[in-house]
């Protein structure tokens, strides 16, 4: 699909160009990655909070196991010094 914009600031478009140009990439290239950014923002965002959760969840059950087999190593232990 094809964008077109009128009455943009010069300065502006000058700026963009620079940041393109610092990237190898062209002015429409970079207009392309920032709408589709902007566009899928909210959804990222969602699956970066999403992701974070599952990590915490499975950090929380890899402590869990950890203090499960501190508990089984002692349990050994002391049925070993019997």
């Amino acid at each position: 699909m094809d964008i077109f914009l009128r009455n943009l600031d010069p300065i502006a478009i000058k700026k963009f160009d620079e940041m393109a140009k610092k990237r190898s990439i062209s002015r429409q290239e970079l207009l392309k990655a920032v709408i589709e950014k902007v566009a899928y923002e909210k959804e990222q965002d969602e699956k970066d909070m999403r992701l974070e959760m599952i990590i915490s969840k499975n950090i929380l059950v890899m402590e869990e196991m950890i203090n499960t087999i501190n508990r089984f190593e002692n349990l050994l232990s002391d049925l070993m010094e019997e």
